[in-house]
């Protein structure tokens, strides 16, 4: 007795037919495919989103008042300086856990300066500056051409700073600070223009904001096209720009409606461009992704990694001291405990971000919005009346999380 094993091909499915309602037309494909494919780079962004409407229903519209969205800003600024500096650290390969004890010391030596000196607040602003950079090059230097890991070389580093800023201070609280300096941390920018309701140089700082997100955008897509790169499908595109520039245009008409743009805002706002242009245009960028996410294939195509992992951990130090310095006169006085715990802050706000803990991946942006996640839950929490050990329990869960999902979509782009 024989069977036949041979099966007839199976015809195509007819227009109409149940497979094909389920996968959709191809323009839903498409998007969706997007979707799926940027995941990874906008997904926290959504999620930064949906935050904020959680909280601004559970605070009975507090949390979106204009004096709250200022105070945000002003309350998570040096946090957002050192997210900055670590999710370049982290995109090269390394860590570094001393910019909390940086910061103490950079704050330290700056009322040291100011307060029993009397040195002009300019001239100490510089020095301490310059204070940042030669710790974070000496670090850098063990680093680089020692060949001390990072976590070592920066561990040793927050013992140290610690140390001396409790030399500096003796133990003691010490301030205030020069008027002209706590007008960095806690100021805003002047008015100008004719009476309205609104803060006139914010309305057109936000205007001008607005322009530059579209012309960079636009000058990325077409970039991609002409190198032949996969681009976000027009819908998505289209999509995107527009969550963008809402996004902006909420936050102007918010800052402009209190007393305008915090002039911290604006120091942010020249980070946030000048290290995202570095990180996408310069060379030195380029190197930064290449030393962390291959770094034998960088030394075989000449990149000189021990010259831009000494940059990297210098410019860590200036942003450390940039930090020091705004924390320091927003509360306008030096204390030894200043500064701590702000390393993990910084990393929890990279890795949120879309920082990868084997290092090339992550962007500048990226940064400002996991630190921009962190200081949101952090206010909201607040203002609802969650306790700081709950706090500590939800920002850890959130951490997890994000670097959970990172992994995750790590394997379905893989697949």
């Amino acid at each position: 007795m024989s069977t036949d094993l041979t099966t007839d091909p199976a015809a195509p499915a007819p227009p109409g037919d149940a497979r094909d309602s389920r996968t959709g037309s191809p323009v839903v494909r498409a998007l969706l495919e997007g979707a799926r494919r940027n995941m990874r780079q906008y997904g926290m962004l959504f999620a930064l989103g949906l935050i904020v409407v959680l909280f601004q229903v559970w605070t009975g519209g507090d949390l979106l008042l204009p004096r709250n969205v200022s105070n945000l800003v002003l309350q998570n600024s040096y946090i957002l300086i050192l997210a900055v500096g670590m999710m370049i650290v982290i995109i090269a390969g390394h860590i570094d856990l001393s910019v909390g004890s940086l910061t103490a010391l950079v704050g330290a030596v700056a009322a040291v300066l100011m307060v029993q000196h009397q040195l002009p607040w300019p001239l100490a602003v510089g020095i301490t500056l310059l204070l940042g950079a030669a710790a974070g090059a000496l670090q850098g230097f063990f680093i680089a051409y020692v060949g001390i890991p990072s976590f070592i070389v920066t561990l040793a580093g927050m013992l140290l700073f610690r140390g001396l800023t409790e030399i500096f201070l003796k133990g003691q609280t010490l301030g205030p600070f020069p008027e002209g300096l706590q007008k960095i941390a806690n100021g805003f920018l002047p008015e100008a223009g004719p009476s309205t309701n609104y803060h006139n140089p914010t309305l057109l700082l936000g205007l001008a904001l607005i322009g530059f997100v579209v012309w960079q955008e636009l000058r990325d897509r077409r970039r991609q096209r002409e190198f032949d790169l996969q681009t976000l499908p027009a819908g998505l595109f289209a999509l995107k720009l527009t969550a963008l520039i809402a996004a902006v245009l909420t936050a102007t008409l918010l800052l402009a409606s209190y007393k305008g743009a915090p002039v911290v805002l604006i120091i942010l706002a020249v980070l946030l461009v000048g290290f995202s242009y570095v990180m996408r245009n310069a060379v030195v960028g380029r190197h930064v992704y290449a030393i962390g996410g291959n770094l034998p294939a960088a030394k075989l195509s000449g990149v000189k990694d021990k010259k831009v992992t000494f940059a990297v951990f210098l410019n860590m130090g200036v942003l450390a001291a940039l930090a020091g310095l705004v924390f320091a006169a927003r509360f306008n006085a030096a204390s030894p405990k200043a500064g701590i715990n702000f390393e993990l802050e910084a990393i929890a706000a990279a890795f949120i971000g879309g920082a990868s803990m084997s290092g090339g991946v992550g962007t500048v942006l990226g940064a400002i919005i996991g630190g921009l996640v962190l200081g949101v839950l952090n206010n909201g929490m607040n203002l609802v009346g969650v306790g700081t050990d709950w706090q500590q329990v939800i920002k850890g869960l959130v951490l997890l999380a994000a670097v959970g999902f990172d992994v995750w979509n790590k394997r379905k782009v893989g697949t």
